[in-house]
């Protein structure tokens, strides 16, 4: 990502949007006619100090490398929330991709119908980390149609482990990505779709016993997930969805520790998601971008760099 381009319209946009880049898909001798697509990052506020849940990071992180590796998009980070004007920075964009606190926090909780309206336009919308999780009910319920699953509070939990991913369905979003584990906070037991109806599993994995020692709680044990690890049944933390007139929604549950889009594999999930989603051509080989240094990870995190003790 050493050459990917990042302009600021300071005198023309907000501050808090940062065009990634755009270009024009005959000038960049694309020969798809719809080959061009439009993106639009949304982060969420600071939320748990540095180098983790870095959502405006992250964002620029991903944005900057599919930047790279998709010259013809448009994409656009925009901070902090909820567009200031609404839908009209959304409407036009083939996926939005949703980076932010969630629970009673998430950005779209007080965007339900606005969404809703622009999901029904066919329009692609990714959600990560604690992003995947909102209040049971309406909220809920548009998660379950949007992206195919959420994290319900006592169904769903929330533990730090180390997940191994060995084998991966035939599916675009899969492409390209090799077995690997990492440690993160990988949430599982989701609420999906009954019957798991046009969800598609991409990160599967057996949680260890040692995600079922804490007590029970909202977001860390119930009966119904200790007896799911205790029967052995695979849990899914990422899957990718269809909907009905044709959009596309994905869930990812990593995504806490800022370090882990250093991973290839661990990026690449998520770059091909978004192409995915967004109905655009994933490479066969998946999108494929070089690794971030140690400078362009710690770049746009939302607190200074802790200094070393002397």
């Amino acid at each position: 990502m050493r050459f990917f381009r990042v302009f600021y319209l300071l005198l023309l946009l907000p501050a808090s949007l940062a065009t990634v880049g755009s270009a024009n898909a005959a000038d960049a001798n694309v020969d798809s006619a719809d080959a061009s697509k439009k993106i639009v990052f949304l982060a969420g506020r600071p939320s748990h100090g540095y180098g983790a849940h870095e959502h405006y990071a992250g964002c620029r992180l991903l944005a900057e490398a599919l930047q790279e590796a998709e010259p013809n998009y448009e994409i656009t980070v925009l901070k902090d929330g909820w567009p200031k004007d609404g839908e009209a920075s959304l409407k036009d964009a083939d996926c939005i991709v949703v980076y932010c606190d969630g629970g009673e926090r998430h950005l779209l909780n007080a965007h339900v119908e606005e969404c809703d309206r622009l999901m029904k336009d066919g329009i692609g919308l990714v959600c990560i980390h604690y992003g995947v999780e909102t209040p049971k009910g309406k909220t809920g319920d548009a998660f379950v149609d949007w992206i195919g699953g959420y994290f319900e509070t006592d169904w769903s939990v929330n533990p730090h482990w180390e997940a191994k991913f060995e084998s991966f369905p035939e599916h675009p979003v899969s492409r390209g990505v090799k077995p690997f584990e990492i440690n993160d906070e990988w949430y599982f037991h989701m609420r999906f779709r009954d019957n798991m109806e046009g969800v598609t599993p991409i990160l599967s994995a057996h949680p260890p016993e040692a995600t079922m020692r804490r007590p029970d709680g909202p977001h860390s044990g119930n009966p119904a997930v200790r007896k799911a690890v205790a029967d052995g049944e695979i849990q899914h933390m990422a899957w990718a969805a269809e909907r009905d007139g044709g959009g596309r929604g994905f869930g990812f549950t990593g995504g806490h520790f800022h370090w882990n889009w250093a991973d290839e594999n661990f990026r690449k999930v998520m770059l091909n998601a978004i192409v995915w989603t967004a109905h655009g051509e994933v490479p066969e080989g998946g999108v494929s971008t070089p690794d971030p240094t140690e400078a362009e990870l710690e770049a746009n995190q939302d607190e200074p760099k802790p200094q070393k003790k002397k």
